[in-house]
């Protein structure tokens, strides 16, 4: 069946008998893991996670529902964790869903698969499945996200809470369902006894990474200047701060300053280049100097490992920090 994020958070936070297969599908793979994580939750601190990934499944499509049906060896709950799934993992798949019986609810995620593929067609069309998309939110969808979220914790968000949490996850949904749990934590807020949530909430927690932190953090990197980086890396390092959205805003920079490199490259001058990307006059020396360092092929080879260093990040859990802070410094040496 295809999901709304509704139906979906439900099912991982208390799991139905008949759903075997959840499928998240789409670039986004922190919500992903975020949703990984509800699961784990509802399933129990003492529950066993079983990893598979996509070759595996490739090489032994059996072992997908093997798992499934296998009793934990203590007893405790289980679950499954597919990572790095695509098409080949189809013949698993379909193998867990007309499957007997299967005990173990099975969460894969599925990063580049497309919408209308062969993988995701096989979940939407059984009911022992859940298919959901996951794609950074544009900001209208995003308002509408952290609005549901916040319904289904007990919050009435006022507009400006909304979009603070929008503005501080940099449009990241799993940054955005961990600021609105720790919001409904802390006013006590539940779906049975609503509460009114305001900004000053907000502030009281400290539930956001200001904007402006991670645009000198990003011009920072990409102008290679180390001690700026390591000033704003040190402010941004609350027990709570996500370094996704840092991430997501640096892959915008080195995209657009590709872009703008390819047409300086190309005969263009580079006010000329600034003046129609409208860049900011604050940061107008700061690009020009980092027009002028970059050069294309390093930009392109910049975004393949800021995109990569991003799984690794969401793969290492509470040293996903130590990741992130360690690419940004050595990709800001890389370029001073």
């Amino acid at each position: 069946m295809k999901a709304t994020e509704a139906r979906l958070t439900a099912a991982l936070d208390r799991p139905p008998a008949d759903i075997r297969l959840y499928l998240l599908h789409g670039p986004d793979e922190a919500v992903a893991q975020a949703f990984v994580g509800r699961l784990a939750k509802a399933m129990g601190e003492g529950a066993e996670r079983v990893d598979l990934d996509g070759p595996t499944l490739r090489s032994d499509p059996a072992r997908l529902a093997d798992e499934a049906a296998a009793l934990s060896l203590f007893g405790d709950a289980r679950f499954l964790r597919v990572t790095g799934a695509g098409e080949e993992s189809l013949e698993a798949v379909t193998a867990l869903l007309v499957a007997d019986r299967a005990g173990n609810p099975a969460v894969v995620l599925a990063p580049t698969v497309k919408a209308t593929g062969k993988l995701v067609k096989a979940a939407i069309e059984s009911d022992r499945a859940l298919a959901f998309a996951c794609y950074p939110p544009g900001a209208r969808d995003a308002a509408a996200i952290v609005t549901d979220l916040a319904r289904g914790a007990g919050l009435r968000m006022s507009p400006g809470a909304v979009q603070r949490i929008i503005r501080g996850s940099d449009g990241d949904r799993s940054v955005m369902m961990r600021e609105v749990e720790k919001l409904a934590l802390y006013l006590d807020a539940a779906p049975d006894r609503p509460v009114d949530a305001e900004e000053q909430a907000l502030e009281a927690i400290g539930a956001e990474i200001a904007e402006g932190e991670i645009g000198e953090v990003v011009l920072a990197v990409t102008a290679g200047q180390v001690d700026a980086l390591i000033d704003g890396l040190r402010r941004m390092n609350g027990p709570d701060a996500s370094p996704i959205p840092v991430f997501r805003a640096l892959g915008r920079r080195l995209l657009m300053l590709a872009e703008m490199r390819s047409a300086v490259e190309a005969g263009e001058g580079v006010d000329q280049v600034m003046k129609r990307h409208r860049i900011f006059w604050r940061e107008e020396a700061v690009t020009a100097a980092a027009l002028r360092r970059w050069t294309l092929p390093a930009l392109t080879a910049a975004q393949r490992a800021a995109r990569r260093t991003e799984r690794e990040i969401i793969a290492a859990g509470p040293a996903g920090r130590v990741v992130a802070d360690t690419f940004l410094l050595r990709l800001a040496r890389s370029v001073r």
